[in-house]
């Protein structure tokens, strides 16, 4: 149940349909998109080494296991992939239970953002550490620009709104993280069409999941929506399409609180 007065605009149900068409797109095709993941969690990795945490205790949620196996193989890893961090009894029954957290995506659609990162930071030991990394506001401008002009009259709500970092440090503070640190990097693709970046979504689990979706774009809508994409394009016939990625890192206190 989700609390009461939090606005309702992601589905849970299709939160974790989305997922899970990801995941067995994935085992369909080796050619399936996994970028997000691996720079996350390659990121993740680099800050790990940086602060030169050790932990024993691990709980990775979303794809980002690689690198973290890589950095630490002979330590026990949790793999969340059922766990949901807007249900507090999901995380609720690992408390005090890991020295740290990295948490992939899913940050970027849930309802009670807040809450979400209460959940994170009880299942954390005191002075636990928690980095969570996750595509933010910034990203798809040529996606967005290519809707708008597919429906230029009523354009539909079809990209869920995603976290403004700016909003991000005030969201930590009121979720109890310590130390905590917010900062944002872009990763930059490159796409031939339209069809190809929404695929490339699809593949890593980026659709939107929305409580009350629009209907499916038409057939000409749609054709305006790929040509409005390539009007963007660069002289080899490319789009360039940039993802923001937000990062958040914090500790849980050495109090436990």
């Amino acid at each position: 149940m989700q609390p009461t007065g939090v606005p309702q605009i992601f589905s849970l149900t299709r939160r974790r349909r989305r997922g899970q068409r990801a995941a067995t797109r994935r085992l369909r095709s080796e050619n399936c998109a996994r970028f997000l993941a691996e720079e996350i969690g390659t990121d993740m990795a680099d800050r790990l080494a940086f602060v030169r945490a050790d932990p024993d205790k691990i709980l990775l949620i979303g794809q980002i296991g690689g690198a973290i196996r890589s950095q630490f193989p002979s330590k026990p890893i949790t793999y969340g992939h059922g766990l949901d961090l807007e249900k507090p009894y999901d995380l609720g029954n690992l408390t005090d239970q890991f020295d740290f957290i990295g948490i992939g995506g899913q940050l970027d659609a849930v309802n009670d953002l807040p809450g979400a990162l209460i959940h994170a930071r009880n299942a954390l030991t005191p002075g636990g550490l928690v980095i969570a990394s996750f595509v933010g506001g910034a990203s798809l401008p040529r996606l967005r620009a290519a809707m708008m002009a597919a429906e230029p009259d009523r354009p539909a709500a079809r990209i869920h709104p995603l976290v403004d970092p700016r909003a991000a440090p005030g969201l930590l503070q009121r979720a109890g993280w310590k130390d905590p640190v917010v900062d944002t990097y872009t990763l930059n693709v490159r796409y031939s069409s339209l069809d190809q970046l929404v695929s490339d979504l699809r593949d890593q689990a980026q659709g939107n999941a929305f409580a009350e979706p629009a209907t499916p774009l038409g057939r000409a809508a749609l054709q305006r929506a790929r040509e409005a994409f390539l009007d963007g394009a660069d002289e080899d016939g490319k789009v360039t399409e940039t993802f923001e990625i937000i990062t958040l890192t914090g500790r849980r206190s050495l109090a436990g609180t």
